[in-house]
């Protein structure tokens, strides 16, 4: 299974374009740090990842500033069919839960 849930927030975006058919389009940069348990050990993580979002979803986070911080669900896939580099897939968002 390819599910990929994150807590990030949107360094960088382009503008949104249009597939031939329409759909628009949006690149993002998100940017995640954060402390997680590994073997029995906290690690602090920090990375950043290129993302891209579809439909309703891009036209939502285009509205949204950069510095926002949301919880992303979607998968992974190769940035182009050729290519070795992989890509987020947003598939939808929403304001992180606080515990």
């Amino acid at each position: 299974m390819n599910v990929l849930n994150l807590v990030a927030s949107i360094t960088e975006r382009s503008l949104v374009r249009y597939t031939p058919s329409g759909v628009p389009v949006l690149q993002l940069q998100l940017s995640h740090s954060g402390e997680v348990m590994e073997a029995g050990k906290s690690r602090q993580v920090e990375f950043e990842i290129q993302a891209l979002a579809l439909g309703d979803t891009a036209l939502s986070l285009d509205r949204s500033a950069l510095g926002e911080t949301f919880h992303f669900s979607g998968f992974m896939a190769k940035k182009t069919r050729n290519s070795k580099n992989l890509q987020f897939h947003i598939s939808g968002f929403g304001l992180p839960k606080t515990e």
